[in-house]
């Protein structure tokens, strides 16, 4: 197209992607985009400096980061804690120029799909495919009803649905993956990234707008790529979405559009076949403003649905909670608190994370201290299954409280971090303005002075900023990350205790 002429091409800076089109045998290496928790970008890029020794570049659109890896690091890829959903960049365009009369923007987004390097990123998919067969294999028992479904990728850390109030009793040994829906299967899937994404970027208009509109465009039938997959299906037609996500106000055109007409040339360029629902590739057009990015799903369903088998009304993403934790730096034997716990997220990853620290939950609701325990339970089957030999349980216990007179000893805690009442769905707003004082005067005591440490997540942020104010002789912030939660524009406080000492209200320790 002509636009992409004028188009910044590939990867971006820092990110080099590694020698041209793999020969046979050569190393092949790919730029994986990765959205992960808005507000949480740096904290993902650290970790995959950590864990694959990469750079990442962090996306202008927040809530995604790239980084290169050879193709051989794709399982480690998906044992990140940070990223919800991955993808293989095929192509990036740091200032792609539309044109302003609609059908010629869509025209030349129909022209680009000639013109983009698919080849490496199709052999990357098939490797991730190989990849994760078992995996695939274990879940599809295991599907779950639209309803549940549509709550579970509703694009909300705090949505997580209710879905299992009447199961809280049963008997912990249910299937872990019962949360996990194929992909294939769950045509709500991809919101989660438009939602999360997009969200954060209307926030001042408090509409999704159309940068969370997400598109499945339709498309066509077989191809030389479908060839790879041989083994898999005596060279099947394979069958295909496009999904488009777009933020901006200045697109003459539409996410339906644009993933439809994008969709057609897909299909013409391959001779694909179109299916909404039941697919093999989801080809991703991300629009930002004049970012564009075209991609390959490598991830059926956001990568944070784990270790929860058990949600509750306000169930918060694994990788947010990792992000949390991660954010006060846990060090071995640290003792870490989790006092308004709810469904167990935050001291699960917790414990599944950092094994060295040990971790206590606690909440003042029976019904959220019994759907925690048994997602304890399935996480302790899990680690059973991983290797029975060396199950040693998990550092991690459970107990009804009140938040406002904790049974633990004064300065007996290194790190605090829960996600407290937002006053929507728990709790009220006037409630929060007696509560969130109390709770940082409790959390104050329990602290170790000049040591301790509090993270704490909250969309009541002028309350807040009031209560911490009141107690700053305990309490100093250190840092704020702001966080879409659910669409919800919430904060992310670093609290350190400072060396004052808090009154004590505990006569019997």
């Amino acid at each position: 197209a002509e636009a992409a002429g004028d188009a910044g091409l590939g990867p971006g800076p820092g990110l080099d992607p590694g020698p041209g089109p793999a020969q046979e045998g050569a190393e092949l290496a790919a730029v994986i985009g990765a959205t992960v928790p808005t507000g949480f970008e740096q904290t993902a890029a650290e970790e995959v400096q950590e864990k694959l020794g990469s750079a990442s570049r962090i996306s202008r659109d927040r809530g995604k980061i790239y980084f290169a890896v050879p193709a051989r690091s794709l399982p480690q890829v998906h044992r990140l804690r940070s990223v919800d959903n991955l993808f293989v960049v095929v192509e990036e365009f740091k200032d792609y120029q539309f044109k302003e009369n609609k059908e010629d923007a869509l025209k030349d987004l129909e022209d680009l799909v000639k013109k983009l390097p698919w080849t490496n990123p199709l052999k990357v998919w098939e490797l991730n495919n190989s990849l994760k067969k078992k995996k695939t294999k274990r879940k599809k028992h295991s599907l779950q009803s639209p309803a549940s479904k549509e709550k579970l990728s509703d694009g909300g850390e705090k949505g997580g649905a209710d879905q299992k109030d009447t199961n809280d009793l049963e008997d912990c040994a249910q299937n872990i993956a019962s949360v996990e829906p194929t992909g294939s299967q769950d045509p709500e899937k991809p919101q989660g990234v438009a939602s999360q994404n997009g969200g954060e970027e209307e926030e001042e208009n408090n509409e999704q707008l159309d940068a969370r509109d997400e598109v499945e465009a339709s498309s066509g039938s077989g191809t030389k790529a479908g060839g790879g997959q041989a083994a898999e299906g005596e060279a099947k037609v394979l069958k295909f979405r496009v999904t488009c996500n777009r933020a901006g106000d200045k697109h003459s055109f539409t996410s339906n559009e644009a993933a439809r007409d994008f969709g057609g040339a897909v299909q013409e360029h391959f001779q694909w076949k179109a299916d909404m629902t039941n697919f093999d590739v989801e080809v991703l057009l991300n629009i930002h403003n004049n970012e564009v990015v075209v991609g390959i799903a490598l991830t059926e369903e956001s990568l944070h649905r784990r270790n929860i088998t058990h949600f509750g009304p306000t169930t918060l993403r694994s990788t947010l909670a990792y992000g949390m934790l991660r954010l006060c730096d846990p060090q071995p034997t640290d003792i870490i608190v989790d006092p308004m716990c709810g469904t167990g997220a935050i001291p699960i990853e917790g414990a599944a994370e950092w094994p060295g620290c040990y971790h206590i939950a606690g909440d003042n609701n029976p019904q959220a201290v019994k759907r925690a325990a048994n997602n304890i339970c399935s996480l302790l089957r899990k680690s059973e299954s991983k290797d029975s030999s060396t199950a040693t349980g998990v550092p991690l216990d459970i107990i009804q409280w009140d938040i406002c007179n904790l049974p633990l000893r004064t300065g007996s805690v290194d790190i605090v971090v829960t996600d407290m009442p937002f006053g929507k769905r728990i709790g009220s707003k006037k409630k929060n303005w007696d509560l969130y004082p109390a709770c940082l005067m409790e959390m104050g005591r329990i602290c170790t002075p000049g040591t301790g440490r509090a993270v704490l997540l909250t969309q009541d942020k002028k309350c807040f900023a009031k209560a911490l104010s009141r107690v700053g002789h305990i309490w100093r912030r250190a840092q704020t990350v702001w966080v879409n939660v659910g669409g919800l524009h919430a904060a992310v406080y670093l609290l350190r205790r400072t060396c004052e000492r808090a009154e004590e209200r505990r006569s019997f320790w």
